[in-house]
């Protein structure tokens, strides 16, 4: 039997079937490879498909014989949907499609998801782009989030859901594309150096406090 986890894998309710999930970098997903999950699903008899909360499509249901057949027929990439690193990227149309957007969020997210995904960390982590403060990626509750403002992006740290939902922080206002990005990478190192096996973001933060933070990424 498969560990979750193994070969993008995740065990079932069931005990005997996986899902698998794709990767869709921050929920776009071409033509051509919706049609090639769809014909892949009816090829193996999926029970179903499930659009998750990370903007993937999972394909469940699956016999643990076919999953590396699944994988061939796909040739797609896993989403990182379990373990101790980089989760996922959720991004909004932003200024690409939708007339609310403020910022670029589409763009900056799938900069982010190509630089991070799957990066391997202390413990898991989410990001998430808004293109305005309507917040339609849930930034307030990744554990990195960035939001469009008329002026810039503002950066958000700290949130999460789970059993102790946490909302995230507000560090930095009026950044552009640049100084978001590389904040945001500070904000990974700074979180790879101090905390725990298994520690969220948030977690760090209550533990050292916010200005220990903000001091040590430039926000302070």
């Amino acid at each position: 039997m498969l560990k979750d986890g193994d070969k993008g894998a995740i065990i079932q309710r069931d005990k005997e079937t996986y899902a698998v999930a794709p990767h869709i970098p921050c929920g776009v997903v071409s033509p051509e490879n919706l049609r090639k999950i769809a014909d892949v699903a009816e090829k193996y008899n999926c029970a179903a498909l499930k659009l998750t909360g990370a903007a993937r499509i999972a394909m469940v249901g699956l016999k643990e014989e076919d999953v590396d057949a699944v994988w061939a027929d796909l040739g797609m990439n896993p989403g990182a949907a379990v373990g101790l690193c980089v989760r996922s990227v959720k991004a909004c149309p932003g200024t690409t499609f939708c007339k609310r957007g403020q910022q670029d969020s589409l763009t900056l997210g799938m900069t982010l998801d190509e630089k991070y995904h799957g990066l391997s960390l202390p413990g898991k982590m989410k990001m998430g782009v808004s293109g305005c403060p309507n917040q339609c990626a849930e930034t307030g509750f990744k554990d990195v989030g960035l939001t469009g403002t008329p002026k810039g992006w503002r950066v958000l740290v700290g949130g999460c859901g789970g059993a102790s939902p946490r909302i995230a922080e507000r560090i930095a206002e009026g950044l552009d594309d640049a100084d978001a990005l590389a904040m945001i990478d500070r904000v990974v190192e700074y979180f790879k150096a101090n905390a725990k096996p298994h520690e969220r973001l948030g977690k760090l933060i209550d533990r050292l406090g916010l200005d220990d933070l903000k001091q040590a990424v430039g926000a302070a």
